[in-house]
């Protein structure tokens, strides 16, 4: 649909693009992204034909671009600019209809019917029917920037050219507006924009471009383009790359200057004791990654709470009552990682250890009523729904990789079988030694000060703190849970 080969121009005698090479299929949404001064909106006036390039070619269907007439080019070329005038004497539905210039003939030029359909289709695709007979010049800068682009869908273009389209534009209606674009694309229409947001290009777009000092720096997909080196690269700032929580697409954090923050630990101290529940309330929040009925997955965590229900406890409806719970005694359930017991507080067990530069604090209860050799086949869980008799924390006093997150998931978890097969525990249906009970929980929470901790695997000072403070504290908790039965 689309090729520009070895371009350069400017304005002057001065060149912002210097030989930029790229290709775009009809039906690809192809986002530009690059700093200020990089040459986006350059590079879309020469594709638009509003700049002559310097050198190098357009092509646009198999033809130059120089060779079009103006009225054929805008009726395959359509341009949305950044900056739109307010000061147009028309109303919302004669500003949207210019975009039918391209598509009037002859000297008598005259109104169609398929004027008429492209133009209300055009509104009531961007949501600016509501207000088709108000003055321009009446409307917020978001509401201007839908009507432009009315306009440029009423040409009916076969390529729409896009400068920072959700500029100025809420929330909802950048999201509307990029899910219209990309439904369009579906049906054959081809989108080149320029974005200032890089998570929302990456989200949306088929491949991207990205510019720095007027040339190419990187072409592809946005798995190819959101690396955080080519970020650093080309903006000059540190970011972290995340994945999107629903779909396949990369998404960058930035990362703020480091500050003089200074260690913090968690310890015993901080523990509070309750007869239905213990917690911890850290004096910085802690990055957690967590398996909760509240809280569960990764996030930033200002309390950790482990509360006491009885083993007859229906779990039929246990988010909403634990919530309730939760709340009624003062958590804030967006910070908070809340986790359920049939285990008296009274047998909580702790643990500190230290190895090398990092110390951990783990906190367990644990209990064998619900006893599971998971290797085992048996009845679906839905018809063994009973309160978790082991629940662990471990806190680490350091700064953590992701990969240390997930280590040291498994080498708590491998301590708490440890743990389980030193005490003889079994499964009651098979017989078989258990490896933890029906709906254990476990968290790992780190204060991120500190050593920095790239692994937590079992040889590994960080792995070797927390297996030992895990097995532990299961092991004294399992006592202290068995003395008490016996005492029944």
């Amino acid at each position: 649909m689309l090729q520009v080969n070895e371009l350069s121009g400017g304005y002057g005698s001065g060149l912002i693009v210097r030989g930029v090479s790229f290709s775009v299929k009809q039906g690809e949404l192809f986002g530009i992204l690059g700093p200020n001064g990089s040459g986006k909106t350059t590079l879309l006036n020469m594709i638009s034909g509003l700049t002559k390039p310097a050198s190098g070619t357009i092509v646009v269907k198999e033809k130059p671009i120089l060779t079009y007439a103006p009225k054929e080019l805008a009726r395959v070329v359509a341009v949305l600019p950044q900056m739109t005038s307010s000061q147009y004497a028309y109303t919302v539905k004669e500003t949207v209809s210019l975009g039918r210039y391209a598509h009037q003939t002859g000297f008598f030029k005259s109104w169609t019917n398929e004027d008429e359909t492209a133009v209300q289709e055009a509104m009531n695709q961007t949501g600016t029917s509501l207000f088709a007979d108000k003055q321009l010049s009446a409307l917020s800068g978001g509401e201007r920037q839908r009507v432009f682009l009315a306009q440029a869908l009423a040409q009916e273009p076969e390529i729409l050219l896009l400068d920072e389209p959700t500029n100025h534009l809420d929330l909802s209606f950048q999201k509307d507006l990029l899910d219209l674009l990309k439904q369009m694309t579906s049906n054959g229409l081809t989108v080149i924009s320029i974005f200032h947001d890089l998570n929302l290009a990456s989200l949306y777009c088929d491949r991207l471009l990205l510019m720095k000092n007027g040339a190419v720096h990187t072409i592809g997909t946005a798995a190819d383009i959101m690396k955080e080196q080519h970020i650093h690269d080309v903006y000059n700032t540190d970011v972290q790359k995340q994945p999107h929580p629903e779909v396949p697409k990369p998404q960058m954090s930035l990362l703020p200057a480091p500050s003089n923050v200074q260690p913090v630990e968690i310890g015993e101290e901080l523990l509070e004791w309750h007869s239905d529940y213990i917690s911890i309330r850290p004096p910085v929040p802690l990055k957690t990654l967590s398996s909760g009925v509240i809280g569960a997955g990764w996030g930033w965590r200002s309390a950790f709470v482990n509360r006491h229900v009885d083993k007859n406890y229906n779990m039929d409806n246990f988010e909403e009552e634990a919530a309730n719970y939760f709340h009624e005694r003062g958590f804030d359930l967006n910070e908070t990682v809340g986790m359920m017991t049939a285990v008296k507080m009274n047998d909580a067990s702790y643990r500190r250890e230290v190895r090398d530069d990092v110390s951990v604090f783990v906190v367990a209860t644990a209990g064998v009523g619900n006893a599971v050799d998971v290797t085992r086949p048996r009845a679906s869980w839905k018809e063994k729904k009973k309160p978790g008799t082991i629940n662990i924390w471990v806190f680490a006093n350091g700064k953590l990789s992701e990969e240390a997150f997930v280590q040291g998931l498994m080498t708590a978890t491998e301590a708490k079988a440890k743990a389980l097969a030193d005490a003889g525990v079994r499964d009651p249906e098979t017989g078989t030694i258990a490896t933890g009970t029906s709906t254990d929980s476990m968290l790992i929470a780190a204060t991120q000060r500190g050593a920095y901790q790239q692994f937590a695997g079992s040889i590994t000072p960080l792995g070797i703190a927390i297996g030992c403070a895990v097995y532990k504290s299961v092991t004294e908790a399992l006592e202290k849970s068995s003395r008490r039965k016996a005492m029944l």
